[in-house]
């Protein structure tokens, strides 16, 4: 499923998205965190260990809320799941890309031994206001 404009436009903002996988046993774990895109999927940035990072290992199922830093009226929830996993020297950029966004300099806090990825979701279903209330 493409990605809805509205998407795209906060995906490409300075807005936080809440990112929900599931834990072993079930249950939903979110986090907030640093969103992207590159017009086709969703794009978000972690390192290998994180608990997210092995959830989508296990079950690629993956809701992402995207909330506007403007508006509480103004968000996006996609519904998908993780198509690829991205490593190397394209997702350390893709780091210091975002923090560029968020705040104005290269990532700073300390990367791990095994480095960044970038989880590629494709979307399965999309809400937004338009959609749901026009």
């Amino acid at each position: 499923m493409a990605l809805d404009d509205d998407v795209v436009r906060l995906a490409k903002g300075p807005n936080l998205a809440t990112v929900v996988t599931l834990m072993p046993n079930g249950q939903p774990q979110a986090l907030l965190t640093w969103i992207d895109t590159d017009g086709d999927v969703l794009l978000v940035n972690t390192e290998p260990q994180r608990q997210r990072a092995r959830n989508v290992a296990r079950d690629p199922r993956i809701t992402v809320l995207i909330h506007s830093a403007e508006s509480p009226w103004d968000w996006a929830e996609v519904r998908g799941h993780v198509v690829e996993t991205v490593t190397g020297k394209v997702a350390r950029a893709h780091i210091d890309e975002l923090s560029n966004r968020y705040v104005g300099t290269d990532y700073q806090n300390p990367i791990g031994p095994q480095g960044r990825i970038i989880l590629r979701i494709a979307a399965d279903k999309v809400n937004t206001p338009a959609m749901l209330f026009h």
